[in-house]
């Protein structure tokens, strides 16, 4: 299936909403309902994609747990190194948390390893970080570089609000070209259909980081319903293993 969405919509964009659009389009988006979840999906203007089947949903979630059970007692020793890395180094709790797009919109929190400054951070996430960040700690800046940071949504994982592998979750309200992404992308909600990964195959194509370019964001996305179009067993261990050797081994976490 072909996903390379028209890009002329970008020369139609208008000029990013009013904070108070914002507030409502956003709360327009926390529906919990499946089915006005999917009837969104599909009136959005595009090609729509098929949910996942449940038999599919219900494997991912196995593999999903023994995973994240493994992982954790794995890296218990990383945990707590890092643990104590940061309350020496900083003011503030190990531990970030922030809400965050789930599955079907439902919000939760998010935890990562704390990499900025307590005084500094930005909880709603709309301020992305950037290079040389001043508000990123010295052992932030190791842990982002390595994504090591993000080991705590272990946790997410085994509380079923996250997957191994998934479209990367997304703070509402998030910008894309200067705009709110759901006006850039109308088809954005889509990306939802699955649980949110701590990996995914937009980041290890390169698509991670900022995304205050608009074409960069469009395309991001496609390759996030690529995968929820795709999705199967090997293609999750193959995003896991490019995983480790580009974003790990490499340190290319930003």
């Amino acid at each position: 299936m072909n996903f390379s969405f028209a890009t002329d919509r970008l020369r139609h964009a208008g000029n990013a909403a009013t904070l108070e659009r914002s507030e409502s389009l956003l709360r327009r988006a926390r529906s919990r309902d499946t089915l006005a979840f999917k009837r969104r999906s599909a009136n959005v203007g595009v090609r729509s994609i098929p949910e996942p089947s449940q038999a599919m949903l219900a494997t991912k979630r196995a593999i999903d747990v023994s995973g994240a059970l493994f992982g954790l007692v794995v890296f218990a020793p990383l945990f707590i190194g890092i643990a104590i890395a940061i309350k020496v180094t900083s003011k503030g709790p190990v531990f970030f948390r922030q809400k965050r797009y789930g599955y079907h919109n439902r919000r939760f929190w998010i935890f990562k390893f704390r990499t900025m400054y307590a005084d500094r951070g930005d909880a709603r996430g709309v301020q992305q970080t950037v290079g040389n960040d001043p508000r990123v700690t010295p052992i932030g800046r190791i842990l982002r570089k390595s994504s090591l940071d993000e080991l705590p949504q272990l946790i997410n994982v085994l509380k079923g609000d996250m997957s191994l592998v998934g479209p990367r979750p997304h703070v509402p309200g998030m910008l894309a070209g200067g705009m709110l992404y759901e006006q850039l992308t109308p088809y954005y909600f889509q990306r939802h259909m699955m649980r949110p990964g701590i990996t995914g195959l937009a980041q290890v194509s390169g698509f991670r980081g900022e995304t205050t370019v608009a074409l960069p964001a469009i395309e991001r996305l496609d390759y996030d319903l690529r995968y929820i179009a795709t999705w199967s067993l090997w293609l999750d261990i193959k995003i896991i293993l490019r995983t480790v050797i580009r974003e790990v081994t490499r340190g290319s976490g930003g």
